[in-house]
């Protein structure tokens, strides 16, 4: 049994097809199949049930399939680990960054490590503080640059604050309180609201916010993309509650201080279980 067969049931296992595993292995389908079938009579086993229409994963071929991705795993680190001990770090860096960081400059992190670092892949996920939570806890990434309400700080991993801010209220130049230079949330209950799906990490805060000050609101548009609520906003269909970091100046959109509005947390989270030595070296460049 080789670590190249078992790279090709993986593929096959996540592709569904043959055809597909091949092209991502970057082999001939023919020497896929054979090692396949070599791979089947060496264990007494078949991996897949096949037809020319359909692939499928047998009880038999789920079982080798789990048992040969760690062992993938643990040649890849043995790899790292080697390479690390004569001064080459390389690997895979996985990061995750959500739509409003504010603090860190991760383009310009990750740009000099690059530089540094040339034989590393690095990896950039843009999704949710809790999804990135949950990765990291189960060592299937090394970083995130999270954004939580003050109430709620990271769980289940490694992390330091990096920066506390209370949002604004983003108004559309037309909008009737677009000259004020403050308001209270009170102020925004006629408003129709645009903000992060209800279940999300980023829009905790303004929910909490909301509540401590009794006033019901109405977010009409749910949105994971920072410009798409900046552009709902500019066309004067909602408001929002942001970092005054991400909102630009002038483009027709104006930012004004919520003396109660909520407040934000933004953290650097990462696995300190056994870190990868790309994961070690990454989080040391770092400014402290």
């Amino acid at each position: 049994m080789e670590l190249q067969q078992m790279r090709y049931a993986v593929a096959i296992a996540e592709e569904l097809s043959f055809t597909a595993a091949a092209a991502r292995c970057h082999v001939v389908q023919s020497a896929l199949s054979h090692q396949i079938a070599a791979l089947e009579r060496e264990l007494e086993v078949s991996l897949f049930a096949r037809s020319s229409r359909r692939v499928e994963v047998t009880p038999a071929g789920a079982a080798f399939v789990a048992a040969a991705r760690a062992s993938l795993e643990a040649a890849d680190r043995a790899q790292v680990e080697a390479a690390a001990a004569t001064g080459t770090v390389r690997g895979v860096l996985t990061i995750g960054m959500i739509p409003t960081v504010t603090t860190l400059d991760l383009p310009s992190a990750l740009a000099a490590f690059r530089r540094a670092y040339p034989a590393v892949r690095v990896r950039v996920r843009e999704g949710r503080s809790d999804e990135f939570m949950t990765a990291i806890a189960a060592h299937e990434m090394d970083a995130a640059v999270l954004g939580l309400a003050e109430q709620t700080p990271p769980r289940s991993v490694a992390w330091r604050e990096l920066n506390r801010e209370r949002l604004v209220a983003v108004l559309s130049e037309g909008h009737r309180h677009a000259g004020r230079r403050r308001l209270r949330l009170t102020d925004l209950a006629e408003d129709t609201f645009v903000d992060f799906p209800a279940d999300a990490p980023g829009r905790a805060q303004s929910d909490i916010a909301f509540v401590q000050a009794g006033v019901r609101r109405d977010v009409a548009f749910e949105v994971m993309g920072i410009e798409l609520m900046l552009d709902l906003v500019r066309r004067d269909l909602a408001v929002a509650l942001l970092s005054p970091a991400v909102v630009p100046s002038g483009a027709g959109l104006r930012a004004v201080e919520v003396t109660d509005g909520p407040r934000r947390v933004e953290y650097l989270a990462w696995d300190d279980f056994n870190p990868s030595p790309a994961a070690r070296t990454f989080l040391e460049m770092l400014p402290q």
